[in-house]
C-alpha cells in the first residue's frame, strides 16, 4: 500500500504543517481525516493532482472540526465514497449546528479559521459497531474525544490524536500530549495501552507525520502523560498567579520531548504554546474534578 500525508495549509501563521489528510492507495482509496470546511477545495485539489477520481473510504479518526469538517465538501466530490466514524459521532455529522457551536466557544477565532461545518447525508455514513472488514481494524481510544478511532490499515497505525501529536523539526522529534478538558486522565491511558498492545508498526500521526516503529512513540508519549501528570500537579500546588502559563513555561524547560521546541519559526511556536495551554487546562481540569468528588 502507498500512503502520502497531504498537508493542507491554513491561512495562519504556523499552520502550515499540521494539518493534513492520510491518502491510502491500493486496491481501494482510502482517506484518513479530511481537515477543516475552508481548506476542502485545498484537499481536493490536491487529490486532483495526484490523479484520484474516486475514493471509497473516508476514515474520521473524531469529528474535530479540524479533522472533519470538509467532510460533506469531500463526499459531495465523491459520490461512491463511504465515510467511516464512531457511533457517538453520526449525529454530529448530519447535524453540526450544536458541534460548531461548541467549537466556537473552545476554540474562539481558530473555529472562525476551520470554518462551519456542513451537514454530512446520513446514508453515506457508516457507524464503527457497523463495519466489517478483515483488511481494517478499528479501534476505539477515546481520551482525545469520547468518539475517537484510530485504524490499523495496510500495515500502519493511524493514531489521530490518541498517541499525541508528533512532529520532526529537521531531525529532531517534538512530541506533545493533545488533552484539551474534559480530559479523563485513566480512559487517556488506557487508550494509549490498547494501541501498545498491538504489533509494531509504522504510525501516522494526524498531527502532523510518521514514525516508523509505533511502540516505541507509544511508550514514550505514555510516559510523557505520566510525567505531565506529576509535574502540571506539583507546579499547580506551588500556587501562582498564572497557574496555566506557569505550567507551559515549567514543562518547555523540564520535558526532553519538547526540546525541539526551541528550533521552530515563531509562528509554529506561537500555535504550541496555545496547544499546550489547552492540554494544560485538560490537566488541570482533571485534578479539580478529582478534589471535588
Amino acid at each position: 500500500m502507498e500512503e502520502t500525508l497531504i498537508a493542507i495549509r491554513q491561512d495562519r501563521d504556523g499552520f502550515d504543517d499540521f494539518i493534513g489528510s492520510w491518502l491510502c492507495r491500493d486496491k481501494v482509496t482510502v482517506l484518513v481525516d479530511v481537515g477543516p470546511a475552508k481548506t476542502a477545495k485545498r484537499l481536493i485539489t490536491a487529490l486532483d493532482a495526484r490523479g484520484v477520481d474516486s475514493v471509497d473510504y473516508i476514515l474520521l479518526t473524531h469529528i474535530h472540526i479540524d479533522h472533519a469538517g470538509a467532510l460533506a465538501d469531500l463526499l459531495d466530490r465523491y459520490p461512491k465514497a463511504m465515510a467511516v466514524c464512531h457511533e457517538k459521532g453520526i449525529e454530529s455529522l448530519m447535524a453540526p449546528a450544536k458541534l460548531w457551536q461548541g467549537s466556537k466557544k473552545v476554540l474562539g477565532s481558530l473555529a472562525e479559521l476551520y470554518g462551519e461545518p456542513r451537514p454530512a447525508p446520513s446514508e453515506r455514513l457508516i457507524p464503527h459497531t457497523a463495519l466489517e472488514s478483515r483488511h481494517l481494524k478499528v479501534i476505539e481510544t477515546p481520551g482525545h474525544a469520547p468518539h475517537h478511532l484510530s485504524f490499523c490499515y495496510g500495515g500502519r497505525l493511524f493514531s489521530g490524536e490518541a498517541g499525541g501529536n508528533y512532529f520532526l523539526v529537521g531531525e529532531e522529534e517534538y512530541l506533545r500530549p493533545a488533552t484539551p478538558p474534559r480530559f479523563f486522565l485513566d480512559v487517556f491511558l488506557e487508550s494509549v495501552e490498547r494501541l501498545l498492545s498491538l504489533e509494531d508498526q509504522p504510525i501516522c500521526y494526524a498531527h502532523f507525520g510518521k514514525g516508523l516503529r509505533s511502540k516505541r512513540l507509544l511508550g514514550r508519549f505514555r510516559q510523557q502523560v505520566l510525567d505531565w501528570k506529576e509535574w502540571i500537579s506539583g507546579q499547580v500546588d506551588s500556587g501562582g498567579a498564572e497557574p496555566v502559563g506557569n505550567c507551559v513555561e515549567m514543562l518547555l524547560g523540564r520535558d526532553p520531548n519538547l526540546r525541539a521546541f526551541s528550533l521552530m519559526p515563531p509562528g509554529v511556536q506561537k500555535r504550541e504554546r496555545e496547544f499546550m495551554a489547552n492540554a494544560v487546562r485538560g490537566f488541570i481540569g482533571y485534578f479539580q474534578e478529582r478534589s471535588i468528588s
